[in-house]
């Protein structure tokens, strides 16, 4: 591809998108998050970005995840806006934490509590909260059993001045859910009304 046809697929592409995802890839994170970019699906909005990210301590993985920016500049109903946020989840859970029964409704108000928590503004929010037990046998059978959390979520970040959300502002939220379901307490002052899961007690014996 020559320069011209490099200049016109750059201006193809709207510049509230290039604008959303030039904050999100100057966003200043917790050293404990791992952040890189990867490929985008190709199907959901005509633009899209992403990234996934890992809660990393000690050299080991508490929690990771993936944050995809959509954006529809013609906008889209179900979203009552031209920007969307899809994100997934995970981390593995200790056995008395995935027991609670609580335990969905308690991750689910994670995710909106980091969202007010920067003081942002969002519309349509959707999701799911699954947790998953596992148990080994035969030759795994020294395995002690393994639960995981995950979330699936998306919301519409209100767009400010030229159309454009504060993606940096939705990064840092995400990521503050991130270490929120790693066990990790937060970067700030702490709030006694912010419950986080215990951290894992290490690696599985295999």
């Amino acid at each position: 591809m020559d320069s011209r046809e490099g200049n016109a697929a750059a201006d193809a592409v709207p510049l509230p998108f290039r604008t959303a995802v030039d904050a999100l890839r100057a966003a200043r994170l917790r050293p404990e998050i791992e952040i890189d970019p990867t490929r985008a699906p190709k199907r959901l909005a005509p633009h899209a970005y992403a990234l996934e990210a890992a809660v990393v301590e000690d050299d080991e993985d508490l929690a990771d995840g993936r944050l995809v920016l959509l954006h529809d500049p013609a906008g889209h109903d179900a979203w009552q806006g031209t920007f969307r946020l899809v994100t997934l989840v995970r981390a593995e859970l200790e056995p008395e934490m995935a027991a609670d029964p609580l335990l969905p409704e308690v991750c689910w108000s994670w995710l909106t509590g980091a969202l007010q928590g920067r003081g942002l503004s969002y519309g349509e929010p959707s999701g799911t909260v699954t947790r998953a037990s596992s148990h080994y046998f035969g030759g795994l059978g020294t395995r002690r059993p393994a639960s995981q959390i995950e979330i699936r979520a998306s919301w519409t970040p209100r767009e400010g001045m030229g159309g454009v959300p504060d993606t940096a502002a939705h990064l840092a939220a995400w990521c503050d859910l991130l270490c929120q379901v790693a066990g990790l307490p937060p970067a700030g002052p702490a709030d006694a009304s912010v419950v986080s899961l215990p951290q894992r007690r290490g690696p599985q014996t295999h």
